[in-house]
């Protein structure tokens, strides 16, 4: 659920053994493009593997060692949305036939290329990429919407304690929104209880809310508190709560129903992350259907 920071450039790759053309895809892309640069299909690899998922890679396809069409071909099954341009001062049809067919190609550009073509080539492929990433991530959204609802009807129908329902909760609340730990911890004369669920995926099931500023301030208002990156936040970085934790981000929602505070859910993450309105949006939703779940269980 956590989604790319769209206010940062995209990262593309440019790999080229030639040192002139290799500095020339730099500077041609350098201002709308945050931009990686390989001499070789092997080093390429190397710096993917360092940096991680890239918009865009343009490969040369004659260079020593592995060819262009060979490197880009490594490259898809780890990163399937990266959109895949190879440059060819040569024809060598065949090759780049088969790497297009076989979806590791999205376009093929012969040398010596025109800049601005070459530059409104690789804004589609951004744009493609971006879309790409888009639509998987509402595909995701909407398989999120689905686990939890079928959780929530799984616990309220199964649980045989409102106590017993809240650890599952917990786990799919940190699936599907990619957490690193979620608390779900009901509250009485709106303070804490010890009834509580606690699932991460590092180990760590320590529960802090009670010492959280932001969990205080959540139940005080009836209302979400989100720190997307504490270390923006004063007040919170230097707490020594986010010290101990480690604790990067960290969003504290109410469960209310009719009205009444039945508990709390805390989203935490080991890094800052970003999330669209639209994604908190299905936070606060789904806290709403948990507090529906609870209020049932506890008439149980």
């Amino acid at each position: 659920m956590i989604t790319l920071d769209r206010s940062k450039k995209l990262k593309i790759l440019v790999v080229d053994d030639e040192p002139d053309n290799l500095d020339l895809l730099y500077r041609t892309f350098r201002r709308d493009f945050q931009v990686l640069k390989a001499e070789s299909g092997l080093n390429a690899l190397e710096v993917l593997a360092s940096e991680g998922e890239v918009a865009v890679i343009i490969s040369d396809q004659r260079m020593p060692e592995m060819k262009g069409t060979e490197f880009l071909s490594r490259t898809v099954p780890q990163f399937p949305d990266t959109v895949r341009i190879i440059l060819t001062g040569f024809t060598d049809i065949e090759d780049l036939v088969e790497a297009i067919n076989a979806g590791q190609v999205y376009k093929y550009i012969t040398k010596p290329w025109d800049p601005g073509e070459l530059k409104a080539v690789v804004q589609r492929a951004a744009e493609t990429y971006d879309l790409l990433k888009q639509r998987t991530e509402e595909l995701r959204r909407a398989q999120g919407q689905i686990n939890i609802l079928s959780v929530l009807v799984e616990v309220t129908q199964a649980a045989t304690s409102l106590e017993s329902s809240l650890a599952p909760i917990a786990k799919a609340f940190t699936e599907t929104f990619a957490a690193n730990t979620c608390i779900l911890q009901l509250i009485a004369d709106n303070s804490l209880t010890g009834t509580q669920g606690v699932y991460s995926d590092h180990g760590v099931m320590a529960n802090w809310l009670s010492q959280d500023p932001l969990t205080s301030q959540a139940i005080a208002t009836g209302a979400t508190q989100i720190a997307l990156n504490v270390a923006k936040e004063p007040a919170l970085e230097s707490s020594s709560i986010y010290q101990e934790t480690g604790i990067k981000a960290h969003l504290v929602t109410p469960i209310t129903y009719r009205g009444k505070v039945l508990g709390v859910l805390s989203l935490q993450w080991l890094q800052p992350v970003i999330l669209r309105e639209d994604e908190l949006k299905l936070i606060q939703l789904s806290g709403e259907l948990v507090a529906i779940a609870l209020a049932s269980s506890s008439l149980q």
